[in-house]
């Protein structure tokens, strides 16, 4: 096995890509918001537009149990297992409206699992120097119970394996509307893993967790790292937080990998958050990403999927950005959609699709330390609680 960081990014390791028709099997019940709809109107726009390209997508199988219990309890498999078969079933969240029981609950949840540990054993075996995993991203589910739509936690899996396959160091850096918050449990006392999360703020949006002195325990303490976001900041406010932030604390942590949850519900247009992104800010933000993954940890970087609930206008342009940055096929924003996409897609909702691959956003920003926003008081709750304890001064706009 190649030892992390080596090789040169891209060129001569093309990036993994995860995808099986299988993964629209996760589908909570027919009205729940969490649609694979999304899933596959993402592989289809991409696929459009030549972004998948001579790309061969890689079909996984599903996690076997050994692996998903480096997270989850033996117990709570059994139950996730035996819930579709008996009715009335209470426990371990499930049966909730958010979580609704469904037919081959555990088949379907394992197979996302075992797409992100293929991406992971893509990267560690040498074979890619990036891998992605859209229907990945499950970043909720607890060690007994599931979560926010989430079931098993492919990320908190995927890290657990990285761990035990060479990699030192794991950074994951969470930017869905929500806290990452099972991901965070999962590793809060363990110092080789460094959670960020970039969310709105807990006491404005569920899961009511993700405050900035939530930093670790133990040996730990300052590698979970929380920047919650106040409702209605749009591109440039949302830049501006994560620059003061994450490059600074990525840069002292010198991760072996970046894991990332792409999460697309920032959108002004999500239905169940209240932050104002658009898609030219999350193409802004995946090209900050890979930029990171390049600079702080050797160009390995695994991508995944998360939230997001704009199925139609939203996600699936989103995450082609997604796809194509990983890819190194950057699409322009002014990029039309394709006829044939949209001839498909309007067979599946009376919403008025997009024409272009970009909204016009306004992805400019000021710095901070410059001028001055109203994100600047999250910013500062921030750097205030978790900088001196990676040794970086929460005052200075150097560090």
């Amino acid at each position: 096995m190649n030892a992390p960081g080596s090789g040169t990014p891209g060129g001569d390791r093309p990036p993994a890509v995860i995808w099986t028709p299988d993964f629209l099997d996760y589908r909570l019940s027919q009205s729940h918001p969490l649609n694979p709809i999304r899933l596959d109107l993402t592989v289809r726009l991409a696929t459009a537009l030549g972004v998948l390209e001579g790309v061969p997508l890689l079909a996984p199988r599903p996690a076997p149990d050994h692996e998903i219990e480096r997270v989850h309890s033996s117990a709570y498999l059994a139950a996730v297992r035996a819930a579709p078969n008996a009715p009335y079933w209470q426990g371990h969240g499930l049966g909730t409206e958010d979580n609704p029981i469904f037919p081959r609950m555990h088949e379907a949840s394992a197979l996302v699992c075992g797409g992100s540990l293929l991406a992971a054993r893509e990267i560690a075996e040498g074979r890619a120097n990036r891998a992605i995993n859209i229907a990945g991203g499950l970043h909720h589910a607890m060690a007994k119970r599931a979560s926010g739509f989430c079931v098993y936690n492919d990320c908190a899996v995927a890290i657990s394996w990285l761990l035990d396959h060479g990699f030192e160091r794991v950074a994951y850096v969470d930017v869905d509307v929500h806290h990452g918050d099972g991901v965070q449990a999962a590793f809060a006392s363990d110092p080789r893993v460094l959670t960020i999360s970039v969310h709105q703020h807990p006491l404005t949006l569920w899961p009511g967790t993700g405050w900035p002195t939530e930093v670790g325990s133990g040996d730990a303490s300052g590698t979970a790292v929380n920047l919650a976001l106040p409702p209605g900041i749009a591109d440039a406010a949302w830049l501006r937080a994560f620059h003061a932030v994450v490059p600074a604390l990525l840069a002292r942590f010198r991760p072996s990998i970046l894991v990332t949850q792409c999460g697309a519900d920032t959108h002004r247009e999500d239905p169940l958050a209240e932050l104002s992104l658009t898609v030219d800010g999350h193409r802004a933000i995946y090209l900050v990403l890979r930029e990171l993954a390049e600079t702080m940890a050797g160009g390995k970087w695994l991508a995944l999927g998360g939230g997001g609930y704009g199925l139609y206008r939203v996600v699936p342009r989103s995450w082609t950005h997604l796809l194509a940055t990983v890819l190194d096929r950057d699409l322009d924003p002014e990029t039309p959609i394709p006829a044939i996409w949209t001839a498909h897609a309007a067979t599946l909702t009376r919403r008025p699709l997009p024409t272009t691959m970009g909204e016009h956003g306004e992805i400019s920003y000021q710095p901070w330390g410059t001028g001055a926003d109203r994100v600047d008081d999250a910013i500062e709750a921030t750097r205030n609680a978790v900088f001196p304890l990676h040794g970086l001064d929460p005052h200075d706009p150097r560090d």
